[in-house]
């Protein structure tokens, strides 16, 4: 009989982000949060799923979590290595990969993405963050979008210091104005809960609360006026034995 554990909730966001991969069978990979989340899927949740990282790598099982796209590890144990042209014009480009999985230094209410600069006040410079990377055609062209990251005012804004990634634009009918392929964003899993975008407006709307999280906590942590579904569900706490697989992970 499967049991639940204590976890931490960031520990509860990266089960939850595992668990949305139940059913890709491809997933271009972002370094950090999604990366941890996408590896424990391949050991829990979808065994099978095919990592792609940017580098050129295919089917990468790596032992450990690696350290950026240029890791050794994810060449070591991937099924094929490619040329970042190749992976980009034939496999991403072309609509070959099924989810894509990022993080964000920030998000709006349409799930655009800003991880290139941040405003720091009056009088101090711009905070430089790592830049786009493959987020941009990632978010362009796989079959959908999953984002992952911690909630709080200063990562859900109301408006991004700098647009990045295209999530679904100012609304409905952008993506499409603009000849993005894939549906989008279509969850962003947090410390605190799940969000998904409405059908009819592409807004950002609370639709499940991890354990012990209120609704409220959650407006509070977020930049605009959040709405919520009409009946929020509230996600499964982590199994014992997803715990442990990720704190082995993390670990090794």
């Amino acid at each position: 009989m499967t049991t639940t554990a204590p976890c931490t909730p960031d520990e509860l966001m990266t089960v939850n982000a595992a668990r949305a991969l139940a059913g890709a069978r491809t997933c271009f990979v972002g370094i950090g949060l999604p990366s941890t989340a996408a590896n424990l899927a391949r050991r829990t949740a979808r065994p099978d799923l095919v990592l792609i990282y940017e580098s050129g790598t295919l089917g990468s099982k790596p032992t450990r979590l690696p350290l950026s796209i240029g890791d050794g590890e994810l060449a070591d144990t991937a099924d094929a290595v490619v040329s970042v042209p190749e992976m980009f014009n034939y496999w991403l480009q072309a609509g070959r990969i099924d989810v894509g999985f990022l993080g964000a230094a920030q998000i709006d209410r349409h799930a655009n993405i800003n991880t290139t600069v941040v405003d720091r006040g009056p009088d101090k410079p711009e905070g430089r963050l790592p830049g786009a990377g493959g987020a941009p055609e990632i978010a362009a062209n796989c079959g959908e979008v999953l984002i992952v990251l911690r909630h709080s005012p200063r990562n859900f804004v109301r408006r991004l210091d700098f647009t990045t990634t295209v999530g679904h634009g100012s609304g409905p009918g952008d993506r499409e104005r603009l000849g993005l392929r894939g549906k989008g964003p279509t969850a962003v899993i947090t410390d605190l809960g799940v969000l998904r975008p409405d059908p009819a407006t592409a807004e950002l709307v609370l639709t499940e609360l991890h354990p012990g999280v209120s609704a409220e906590q959650v407006r509070a942590a977020t930049g605009w006026e959040l709405k919520t579904a009409d009946s929020i569900g509230t996600t499964a706490p982590p199994t014992p034995e997803e715990l442990a697989t990720l704190r082995a992970l993390k670990a090794a």
